[in-house]
């Protein structure tokens, strides 16, 4: 056994698929003195008993990018190595068995398109002619994407690790990591039973084994073993090798062709976890005990799938964990409690379609320092509060992977783990009819039923129109011709204190927030490349003091790009105060009035103008209010203290009642925002995504000569042509838009849609998107073209827009 080093430039700690991954692309990337350690021998974790599916298609266009890597890496690496991986091409099917999961794939078809990849519709013949095996009686139709395949998952881990070496990579077996050095907030090494390797960057790959490496390093990473059985028949006659994977969902089962018999498994609705007390020690290439009663249900649907099964002898029935997250999307990137510790786990049972590409995506982040493209759905820093309890994430967890082949209808929301975080207000916004949603566990009203009107609390899920379409309509209105409060007390709060706050900000924001106090500016945040990566409200209270308003689910993301991009040696710290306020926005025509019958101060537009700050007195309460609007209209957010919030909004109630006030919800607010063309980061803006291309760049100091994270890559933007620019677009108010329709500009694929929905004071379906061209894009190019949209794979006219389509003076909101 070769010596442990005493030193390296990085230790990635886990040798299954995404360690080794890592470890290759670290290599590629000049990386050579990284080691990989493992705990036992490689894959002995939950690679070597993976079921090797590897489909690409996602509802990100970066992480079906990132599947496609992985495609390409297994396409070139057995020649590279002279290793087999098993990998072949094969294709994958996806069924449908009645009408809305048809809609389903036919929109998915569509998100294929957009994202570049090749997928075709079948008949349920055209299906059987690719799968000669299944029975087609309950079919509806299906979809084939040519690019698909399968692996054997062990033979593409050692290809990945013989790359590994070849780059002069070390791999050390049975070397357990028992510790991590942090000295001065920073990794110092790791320590194991053969000695201490001094490093700067761990890398946790340890799949199942990744929360308790985490904790190690202070570390949160959410996520639980779920047991996951699958089959493995005898051969069966005809069976051929080019056989593709197949999917059928409404049967909760999969299969691939495997030594001319197959794999078949599926995702159970009630799934059991594993090792809710930990994982036993010496778990290594270990299987459960097969559980054929758990099975049986799974085994009764895919006989009606598949009847040769019925005859079909079987070599075992595989009962492998595997680890599992709360939201059914991996786990990726730099620890926001620890600098130089990475974090590539929790990968879902698509652990082998996800690994090349999470390799190659995570090498790239730890060498340049941040990710090579937009990787928000997998970010470590997605998760926050809820997460560090281990029962939550159970919960949360085991639902979703009864979820994980049900369709995923449109606005869905889960329902374990809940409520967890309430608003002060939580109780009185049931009563008055809340239907809540849930983000980062906070309890959200979505929409308000009216019982009057036979309505009930409860989304009914549609492809079309769903159950709360008339409710939101209602709240919609009421804040464009009177007066709505939203309850908005899960947005993320942070103070921005010291004698250098002004200097830190200014680094760092893109908007000019070197403002009297007062003042309020709505910036972003850019990394370097020009890119957003926050996109909030900054409000400068004293001196040396601001106050940072950002969405609900930004807020792990928000705090720590904040805290590790101040510039070193500067004076400030960052708070984080979202627990100490609620928020009432306060938005429509009658919002001044109202507030006027609760306060004595000025709330006049030259007492108060738009773009300010100011403490105020309500129902006996210091109110903090940012006269702001994220819905087009006069308003303001009160920042009221947690134990004031009750009885400011009692008294918001009380007296509105002649002003037509009422409470409204989130659905509301995203159709306002569409009407008036507000973005939101996470898909209409993001790291990939620059001001000038998303036309805020309005919003950025430019014509300041003051330096800023992104200055120089939009300076270097702005002297050459954009290749994508935001565009907004209508069409028939009958037909839905979800976003990820595909955007044709005179027949030519150019984007597709970042964000949809309904204005119900224009009438219209609404949807953004970027127009993209290679050779340079600008109003003239984006204004000239016909366009269309591809909606569920059918085309429709749609009419470009630039301009808000509601009030795009302004006027409203600052009268």
């Amino acid at each position: 056994m070769a010596d442990l080093p005493t030193e390296a430039r990085a230790v990635v700690i886990g040798g299954g698929i995404v360690g080794c991954s890592t470890a290759y692309h670290l290599g590629k990337l000049g990386w050579t003195d990284t080691i990989v350690l493992e705990r036992a021998k490689l894959t002995s974790g939950s690679t070597w008993h993976a079921a090797g599916l590897v489909g690409q298609l996602r509802t990100s266009a970066n992480i079906t990018q990132l599947l496609g890597n992985s495609v390409a890496l297994y396409d070139r690496l057995e020649e590279e190595t002279g290793l087999a991986t098993g990998w072949k091409m094969n294709g994958g099917l996806r069924l449908a068995c009645n009408s809305d999961r048809w809609t389903e794939v036919r929109r998915q078809a569509t998100t294929a398109h957009s994202f570049g990849l090749e997928m075709h519709l079948l008949t349920p013949k055209e299906a059987q002619d690719l799968w000669p095996l299944m029975d087609i009686g309950d079919l509806v139709g299906a979809a084939y994407l040519p690019t698909d395949g399968q692996a054997s998952p062990s033979d593409i881990t050692q290809a990945l690790a013989r790359g590994a070496r070849m780059s002069g990579v070390t791999v050390f077996e049975d070397t357990p990591v028992t510790g991590i050095l942090i000295e001065d907030g920073r990794i110092r090494g790791v320590e194991t039973p053969r000695g201490t390797v001094k490093c700067e960057v761990v890398v946790n790959c340890a799949g199942q084994w990744a929360r308790d490496i985490g904790r190690l390093a202070g570390v949160n990473v959410p996520l639980v073993s779920v047991q996951h059985q699958y089959l493995i028949t005898e051969a069966i006659d005809g069976v051929a090798a080019n056989l593709p994977t197949l999917r059928d969902p409404d049967r909760l089962t999969y299969y691939k062709e495997e030594v001319g018999g197959l794999v078949m498994g599926g995702y159970e609705p009630n799934p059991i976890p594993w090792a809710n007390d930990g994982i036993p020690d010496g778990f290594e290439f270990t299987l459960l005990n097969s559980d054929w009663d758990h099975f049986s249900d799974i085994m009764e649907l895919a006989l009606g799938r598949v009847p040769a099964l019925a005859h079909a002898g079987v070599k075992e029935l595989l009962n492998g964990p595997e680890s599992f997250t709360p939201d059914g999307n991996f786990i990726l990137g730099e620890a926001p409690e620890q600098h130089g510790f990475f974090v590539g786990a929790g990968f879902n049972a698509f652990g082998i379609a996800a690994g090349g590409g999470a390799g190659m995506a995570l090498a790239e982040w730890i060498v340049a320092g941040e990710p090579p493209f937009d990787l928000w759905p997998v970010d470590i820093r997605r998760f926050g509060r809820p997460h560090f309890d281990a029962d939550w994430v159970r919960t949360r967890t085991l639902e979703l992977y009864g979820k994980h082949y049900t369709i995923a209808w449109p606005g869905e929301e889960h329902d374990s783990g809940r409520p967890c975080r309430r608003s002060a207000l939580y109780d009185r916004l049931k009563a008055a009819g809340a239907c809540f949603g849930e983000k980062l566990g906070w309890e959200r009203p979505n929409w308000f039923a009216d019982p009057s009107a036979g309505e009930a609390p409860q989304d009914v899920y549609s492809f079309g129109r769903p159950n709360w379409f008339e409710a939101v309509g209602r709240e919609h209105a009421a804040t464009r011709e009177a007066v709505t409060v939203f309850d908005q007390s899960s947005f993320a709060k942070f103070l921005v204190v010291g004698p250098d706050a002004e200097a830190a900000l200014t680094w760092i924001c893109a908007g000019n927030v070197a403002r009297a106090p007062g003042r309020l500016v709505y910036t972003q945040m850019l990394n370097p490349r020009g890119g957003i990566e926050c996109d909030l409200t900054v409000a400068r209270l004293s001196p040396d003091r601001y106050y940072i308003v950002t969405g609900t689910g930004f807020a792990t993301h928000d705090l720590d790009w904040i805290r590790r991009n101040i510039p070193a040696g500067l004076n400030v710290q960052v708070v984080d105060v979202s627990s100490g306020y609620g928020v009432l926005s306060v938005m429509g025509p009658n919002a001044r009035t109202l507030l006027s019958r609760l306060t004595r101060d000025d709330l006049s537009n030259d007492g108060f103008p738009f773009g300010t700050v100011r403490e105020i007195g309500i129902a006996g309460a210091p109110v903090m209010a940012l006269r702001v609007t994220y819905v087009g209209e006069l308003g303001w957010e009160l920042h009221v203290p947690t134990e004031y919030v009750v009885n400011v909004y009692e008294a918001l109630m009380d007296q509105g009642g002649d002003l037509g006030v009422r409470p409204a919800g989130y659905r509301a607010i995203e159709s306002l925002r569409l009407e008036k063309g507000y973005r939101a980061w996470g898909s209409d803006i993001g790291p990939d995504h620059t001001p000038l291309e998303a036309g805020l760049g309005w919003a950025v100091k430019l014509k300041s000569n003051q330096p800023f994270l992104g200055r120089e890559a939009l300076d270097a933007q702005g002297r050459g042509p954009l290749k994508k620019q935001l565009a907004g677009f209508t069409v028939d108010p009958a037909i839905v838009l979800l976003g990820r329709e595909t955007i044709y500009r005179d027949g030519e694929r150019v984007g597709w849609l970042t964000s949809g929905g309904y204005g119900y004071t224009v009438g219209q379906s609404i949807g953004y998107g970027y127009v993209r061209n290679p050779d340079g894009v600008d109003a003239a190019y984006v204004t000239s073209g016909a366009y269309e949209l591809e909606v569920a794979t059918e085309r429709v006219p749609a009419r470009l827009f630039l301009q808000p389509l509601y009030d795009p003076a302004m006027s409203r909101v600052k009268a």
